[in-house]
């Protein structure tokens, strides 16, 4: 496991970027917009804001396409951003192209974010199907993680959704997490699980663990049975992780 340190502060701003779904061209269309641009939008404003993020965190579907320009048009786009920028893998990406991408500044290849008294982990939830998969060997190195770590609060990142969010997305959420949160219910020092995938936000708590759902950077989906979407422009959720162990959050709509 990789540790980014980032430590000396008493308070953290990440920001959390996911649902991409970026094409080869940044003026390719997706359910009706145009993702590059929108994600091109995004970064602008985080690049050009008065306060800015100590790190980044891409929580998946960052390609729609697969293609590898797709990947390098995320990593031109990225470019002007100063600060570490952490990759997960979501249920469109390849993991070979996310390995040349990881290796492309301001670009990291790693897993975890030490906020001084916070330990951020990312965790793989990619499986061989569009649903979640965090299986026995996946546990197993996230208890370990945890037995290695003497940070005081926990906050945990993935791609997928750990319990239904009542939309269509719904089929290709986290298959059996029934024993994932078994194992979060041993660590009290998980404090909360933030996601991508499912292309809106939201928040609500199971177990005392907060749970947020990023927007999307490219559209929202409607919470219904059948898939709508949703065009609000470009979104992205934005962290505030204090050394006190309080945390705060709020959903953020580029303008125009």
């Amino acid at each position: 496991m990789t540790v980014v340190q980032l430590t000396g502060k008493t308070h953290y701003q990440i920001i959390q970027l996911s649902d991409c779904h970026l094409l080869a061209s940044i003026d390719g269309e997706y359910q009706g917009v145009k993702p590059g641009r929108y994600l091109q939008r995004a970064i602008r404003a985080i690049a050009n804001c008065a306060s800015p993020p100590d790190a980044i965190i891409l929580s998946g579907d960052l390609s729609q396409d697969h293609s590898a320009e797709s990947y390098q048009l995320l990593a031109h786009l990225l470019a002007p951003l100063r600060c570490p920028v952490l990759v997960l893998p979501g249920n469109h990406d390849d993991y070979q192209n996310l390995n040349w991408l990881a290796a492309q500044p301001p670009l990291l290849n790693a897993t975890s974010l030490q906020l001084a008294d916070w330990q951020l982990l990312l965790l793989d939830t990619k499986g061989e199907t569009p649903a979640g998969y965090f299986g026995a060997a996946r546990r197993d190195e996230l208890a370990q993680r945890f037995a290695c770590s003497s940070a005081d609060h926990f906050w945990l990142f993935s791609h997928h959704h750990p319990l239904p969010v009542g939309s269509a997305i719904d089929k290709h959420g986290w298959q059996d997490a029934g024993p994932f949160w078994q194992l979060l219910a041993t660590e009290p020092r998980v404090k909360g699980l933030a996601h991508g995938h499912c292309h809106h936000g939201y928040t609500r708590q199971h177990q005392a663990i907060q749970l947020v759902g990023c927007p999307a950077s490219s559209v929202q989906f409607c919470q219904q049975d059948s898939w709508h979407t949703l065009d609000r422009g470009p979104m992205y959720c934005q962290w505030q992780f204090a050394a006190n162990g309080q945390v705060s959050w709020q959903f953020i709509t580029v303008s125009e």
